[in-house]
């Protein structure tokens, strides 16, 4: 599978910076997100309980002041979901990652983490962590179909339930290529 990745430049929009993937016979077109999305991010953020849980106004924050990747992929003209992620060093790190629940299951979760590894490769990430809840079997299924692979355990990491999470890892070595 190929992933349409987009960056924004010099304000004269998007600029595509690989094929867009289709999955099921639906476009996904993966693109950084702009200051003009974070209200339908935030609003992801409120129909996915099982992603990290931001306070209101972290994003901009997030968006504005640190050095992450901030990507959002897009069915038509609608946001389906987003990632964010960083590189520390050779290390890269899934900080967040959600999809509507109407578009779960049609592959933007997928495009997504593929877009943001495909950032990290010329970045010269050799492998790439991320937490997800104990509880979330279904996330737990979809990042091992993905290659992640879990190494460690936080116990009371996350709130609102209290809860551990698991910690995963991808080498970037063994990452094989789907498109």
């Amino acid at each position: 599978m190929s992933v349409g990745l987009t960056q924004r430049s010099s304000g004269r929009g998007p600029r595509p910076l690989c094929p867009e993937s289709q999955e099921g016979g639906k476009v996904i077109r993966v693109e950084e997100c702009g200051r003009e999305d974070l209200p339908e991010v935030e609003a992801i953020l409120q129909l996915s309980p099982e992603a990290a849980a931001w306070p209101a106004g972290s994003l901009a924050d997030t968006f504005e002041h640190h050095p992450v990747h901030f990507l959002v992929g897009r069915q038509g003209k609608d946001i389906a979901g987003f990632i964010t992620g960083r590189r520390v060093g050779d290390e890269g790190e899934i900080l967040n990652l959600g999809v509507k629940p109407w578009f779960r299951r049609q592959g933007v979760g997928k495009a997504l983490v593929q877009a943001l590894l495909g950032v990290f490769a010329p970045e010269g990430v050799a492998q790439v962590f991320l937490e997800v809840r104990e509880s979330n079997v279904a996330a737990i299924a979809f990042y091992r179909g993905l290659g992640f692979r879990q190494i460690g355990k936080r116990e009371r990491y996350y709130r609102d339930p209290v809860e551990a999470a698991l910690v995963l890892r991808l080498n970037m070595s063994s990452q094989v290529s789907t498109g």
